[in-house]
């Protein structure tokens, strides 16, 4: 998402000396990606950024498959997920391959004791019950039901939540995420036939800034283990910065659907984009407006990808019995298409009112025990008459 944003006070001149009011220095940070080579914003500091005084014993989290090699058409109830107090005890992967990590969240206490830091992947979170703020060193965004949030790798952050019960999806890239290169022009600005708009995200706005010394726990996750690191200043000392590589937020609510006289494909409701998978918001919509159109999908073969869909809202018109927390996982290989009737009864209709965000990965994906505990074991015969 390339798109300038500052906050704070910045030296009119990058790598030059930026002093405080006391004389003394600020501390600069390049906080970038892809080596030199991508993204990246300019950061000034109160303390240097370096001064660990403690490190904890690294603890595995990486997900384990239960099932490696999938075949089965699946879906999972979500919902069944227990809810836990802690952000991130209440993170439950459900699948996964060596490019992402699927899983869903409810956490129901607000992060505090420490902030937490993705070294390994970007993270999409997309908030279907629950509202508050993402807190991070480079500002803070509120977010509500149908916001994506895209956090960068390496952004160290807490979460606020307004209640107690909170139902997140989550994934985590180890490609960055990107909005689609066919919705952007040769610099990056988004073109005037993409679904959305720059005025459409939700951007860092309240950037805090604390000038304070003691032990401050931050939890790193790098390469599938957890790692505790105690600072002896606090990890917000921000006072400015700018650039191009920072959290951002987007509402479901602002895709505007594509539609056409027959059925579209998928790609029209893609929403972001890595070189490993492709994230989709299927949004309430007019229906296809042909005069003899079928609005249900036609039948189509997973071939070169493992499709995940999420229902959010509403009545999913190609599926039976889904409702909201709900998972279907179609898998590569076997053609998957709408439930029995859904194709018939579809003709005629005017329009959609579903939400759903949908995930397409191009290397299939493996299934942890905990996908298996809320798995309903029947999904696969759905399409029987």
């Amino acid at each position: 998402m390339p798109i300038y944003h500052k906050l704070g006070k910045i030296p009119p001149k990058r790598h030059t000396q930026f002093f405080n009011p006391d004389g003394g220095i600020y501390y600069e940070q390049l906080f970038g990606t892809i080596g030199f080579d991508g993204m990246s914003s300019l950061i000034y500091e109160i303390y240097r950024p370096t001064m660990v005084s403690k490190i904890g014993e690294p603890v595995d989290v990486r997900p384990k498959a239960a099932v490696e090699h999938n075949m089965t058409s699946r879906k999972l109830i979500s919902f069944d997920v227990p809810a836990k107090s802690d952000y991130l005890e209440s993170r439950t992967p459900l699948m996964f391959n060596s490019d992402i990590i699927i899983g869903v969240a409810a956490p129901t206490e607000t992060l505090k004791s420490y902030f937490y830091k993705n070294a390994d992947a970007d993270e999409m979170l997309f908030i279907h019950k629950g509202s508050g703020k993402l807190r991070t060193f480079l500002g803070n965004i509120d977010f509500e039901y149908g916001d994506y949030l895209i956090i960068p790798r390496g952004m160290i952050y807490q979460i606020e939540f307004d209640s107690t019960e909170n139902r997140i999806l989550y994934s985590e890239s180890f490609q960055p995420i990107y909005t689609p290169k066919r919705y952007r022009n040769w610099f990056g600005q988004m073109l005037e036939h993409s679904p959305f708009c720059e005025r459409d995200y939700k951007l860092p706005y309240e950037l805090e800034t604390h000038d304070e010394k003691g032990e401050f726990l931050i939890k790193v996750k790098k390469e599938g283990f957890l790692h505790e690191l105690t600072y002896l200043t606090h990890p917000f000392d921000v006072v400015g910065w700018d650039g191009y590589n920072y959290p951002y937020g987007f509402s479901i609510h602002n895709f505007e659907p594509i539609t056409g006289r027959v059925h579209q494909p998928p790609p029209v409701h893609q929403t972001f984009e890595t070189s490993t998978f492709v994230i989709c918001s299927f949004c309430p919509r007019l229906y296809d407006y042909h005069p003899l159109a079928i609005p249900a999908p036609y039948n189509h073969s997973n071939i070169d990808s493992d499709e995940v869909l999420y229902y959010v809202d509403g009545e999913f018109m190609s599926r039976n019995d889904v409702g909201p927390g709900h998972i279907s996982l179609h898998p590569a290989g076997i053609p998957h298409g709408p439930h029995p009737g859904a194709y018939e009864r579809s003709i005629g209709q005017k329009e959609t009112h579903e939400l759903a965000v949908m995930i397409d990965t191009f290397k299939p994906l493996k299934l942890t025990r905990q996908a298996l505990d809320v798995d309903d074991k029947k999904y696969y015969k759905s399409w029987l008459e």
